[in-house]
């Protein structure tokens, strides 16, 4: 059984919740583990009044006894502070669909009699549960020592050169800086430029990079295309709100390259391990962004996503009011300025499952128990585990 996981809840709804299903026994989970990732969602400079009103805090309803997980369903909770400004009350109509917006799709799909019930469910408050089961998966994959992180790396015409600085210590600079940019120069002219966005009463996108460190090889399959590794990452990163493109490694990059320059050269490598010398294939350079064929290579996976502007801008756009038939200014509904440093946390959530997912898939295994010396015995990019027999083969009769 695949890891999967749910969420279900409105913007101004009494609460938000998620089941997260596949992770096995014997984790310890606690809901401080959670909170933290709940708290680095609502940091970032350019949110919105929201992040004010809301304090998010994760009750376990399930799948969690005595501290660890049973490898039941994980039932996750989060209440929402502003739902008892809406309770009860009548609220005013909205027939005027904001560009960008899942405002008028979502009324011709659904035949919705007002546009609410759309923004309710597309909003990326919705992203609280995301985040809160990819902090149980980030968990999980820290006890193989994988590690997941990111940062931002452009915002709007802004971008950041990172040079050779470590990825862990970019992940531990990011989390430094309120837009989420290990770079300080940099960081000082994107608050900038999104301190002038906010008095220009508009919204700003950018850039952020995801990266996980230490994965085995051997992730992911080519053997049928959903189980392609880089297709089900894009899936998970394409379904987060306002994200219109992903690139995993150099890939956009590699499209103007010759082959010859857009691939990562195999070299040996020796290492010494455990009193003895192994020889390993390694590569040279990492334009494939740690995928080969669908398949985890051992190298960092790199992903970059692209975030468009958020469609509520403080700045009317022309819209037409479907009550009155009539074109019309668009209304503002409270949202952020800039939601790309939040974003981050998000996408590492989502990046973050999908991984978990592949490892659960490659291991198998109800307990960490079982899983924990799989492991340790997974084929590696050794020389002694690529024996080769050298011989004529006949392969179809």
């Amino acid at each position: 059984m695949p890891l999967r996981f749910l969420t279900a809840g409105e913007s101004h709804g009494p609460s938000l919740t998620t089941i997260l299903d596949g992770i096995p026994a014997g984790l310890p989970l606690t809901t401080e583990i959670i909170n933290k990732e709940l708290a680095r969602r609502q940091q970032g400079y350019g949110s919105g009044g929201r992040m004010k009103i809301e304090k998010d805090a994760a009750q376990i309803l399930g799948g969690v006894m005595a501290g660890e997980t049973t490898g039941a369903p994980i039932a996750l909770l989060v209440e929402n502070a502003d739902h008892v400004k809406w309770k009860g009350k009548a609220v005013e109509p909205m027939t005027a669909p904001r560009p960008g917006h899942a405002d008028l799709t979502g009324a011709v799909k659904y035949g919705y009699r007002d546009l609410r019930p759309a923004l309710e469910r597309a909003s990326a408050r919705e992203t609280t549960m995301r985040v809160a089961a990819g902090a149980v998966c980030k968990h999980f994959l820290a006890q193989f020592g994988i590690i997941v992180g990111g940062y931002v790396s452009s915002i709007g015409e802004i971008q950041t050169d990172f040079g050779d600085m470590p990825f862990e210590e970019r992940f531990t600079r990011a989390e430094e800086s309120d837009v989420r940019c290990p770079i300080e120069a940099s960081a000082n002219q994107m608050r900038a430029e999104i301190e002038k966005t906010i008095h220009g009463k508009n919204t700003l996108g950018g850039v952020i990079e995801i990266v996980a460190l230490n994965l085995p090889v051997g992730l992911g399959s080519f053997v049928q295309w959903d189980k392609r590794l880089e297709a089900k990452l894009a899936l998970a990163i394409m379904s987060v709100q306002a994200i219109k493109g992903i690139e995993i490694g150099d890939a956009f990059e590699n499209a103007k390259r010759l082959g010859t320059e857009a691939h990562d050269p195999i070299q040996l490598r020796i290492t010494h391990h455990e009193s003895r010398n192994t020889q390993s294939v390694m590569r040279k350079s990492n334009r494939a962004g740690g995928i080969e064929g669908g398949i985890s290579n051992g190298e960092p996976i790199i992903i970059r996503a692209a975030m468009k502007p958020i469609a509520t801008t403080l700045t009317p756009q022309q819209t037409v009011d479907l009550a009155s038939e009539q074109e019309s200014p668009t209304q503002y509904e409270r949202s952020d300025f800039c939601p790309v440093p939040r974003a981050v946390p998000i996408l590492e959530a989502m990046t973050a499952f999908v991984l978990a997912d592949a490892l659960i898939e490659k291991l198998g295994g109800d307990s960490l128990d079982e899983m924990k010396p799989r492991f340790e015995t997974l084929r590696k990019a050794a020389l002694e585990d690529l024996s080769m027999d050298n011989m004529p083969h006949v392969f179809w009769e």
